[in-house]
């Protein structure tokens, strides 16, 4: 399997669609995110271990979402669940050297290896992308309001706060129970909310950042 036929898969089966995503997935090597270990498997379409009980997502579910979220130049993104940085790189190519990605990962060496991997393309020495250790179930009010904000775990409910740091306009893409759940924000305290179908993610942690056990 080859990073070409992978997108060729994605664009034939509906998953691909707008050009600037399909260009930032030929730009951003899924390769260059999965461990050494897994580096036969980059270009198939299935999740990935990367460590710490924690995945590469599907390249269809990342599709999928970047397709819902519809990143545009120069927007602001709250990239919640670094994980290995593929999602991150993706946006900030989508967001180029106008925009701003700040993610979150809670676990320590995740967060490293993010940065690592992200580093690969510049991104970080440009300004663009920015990697945080944090609690991603908080947002991260520090850099708020967001014109976007998505997340790459499930949780059982958007978290209030999330809500509050988007920008009126905004709009979250995230995970609710197994459905993808899209909300856009159409006033101070206005939201309209559409779902698809399910989708397999692995939780949103809580709590201590760097607690692995929880």
């Amino acid at each position: 399997m080859t990073q070409d036929k992978l997108i060729k898969e994605l664009v034939r089966d509906g998953y691909l669609k707008s050009p600037s995503i399909i260009e930032a997935f030929k730009k951003i090597n899924r390769a260059d995110f999965v461990p050494e270990s897994e580096g036969e498997m980059a270009y198939y379409n299935i999740p990935l271990p990367i460590g710490y009980n924690q995945t590469i997502s599907q390249p269809l579910t990342v599709a999928f979402t970047l397709e819902l979220l519809e990143p545009k130049k120069g927007e602001k993104i709250l990239d919640i669940g670094a994980g290995s940085g593929w999602q991150t790189a993706l946006l900030s190519e989508l967001v180029g050297e106008e925009g701003k990605v700040i993610a979150i990962e809670r676990i320590p060496e995740l967060k490293n290896m993010a940065e690592k991997n992200v580093g690969k393309y510049g991104f970080a020495k440009k300004g663009i992308a920015e990697i945080i250790l944090g609690d991603g179930s908080k947002g991260y009010p520090e850099e708020a309001p967001y014109d976007k904000i998505v997340a790459a775990a499930y949780v059982k409910k958007i978290p209030a706060c999330w809500k509050e740091q988007l920008k009126i306009g905004g709009r979250i893409v995230a995970p609710v129970g197994e459905q993808m759940t899209v909300l856009d924000k159409t006033g101070p305290d206005k939201f309209e909310q559409k779902q698809y179908f399910a989708f397999l993610f692995v939780p949103l942690i809580e709590g201590e950042v760097g607690d692995k056990s929880s």
